[in-house]
């Protein structure tokens, strides 16, 4: 990671963690997302958000939102979370450099 980029995900709240070699997980919150790293690039996987049932994503059903977790729970997700969710993402591309 370069220096910039470590600039901009602090001036964005966003905290970067390895999990292991060629992944990473970063954060902002209750809002997160795993990507896998190599020299070349780095490759977003879904934004969710943590809850009592784990890390649950945000899906869309019969246009309602709802956050899925592992094992089939659901939730309907509100508008302030599908709003953190989008903007957590929207900004953590933007600091990546994923952006046009």
């Amino acid at each position: 990671m370069t220096s910039e980029i470590a600039a901009r995900l602090e001036n964005l709240q966003i905290n970067w963690m390895f999990q292991g070699k060629g992944f990473a997980f970063f954060n902002r919150g209750n809002v997160a997302v795993f990507a896998r790293c190599s020299e070349e690039a780095i490759s977003l996987g879904s934004s969710g958000m943590m809850t009592d049932n784990g890390l649950a994503y945000l899906i869309w059903r019969d246009e309602q939102p709802i956050l899925a977790a592992h094992g089939g729970k659901e939730i309907s997700a509100t508008p302030e979370q599908v709003e953190e969710i989008q903007r957590f993402s929207a900004d953590l591309k933007n600091a990546l450099g994923l952006t046009a």
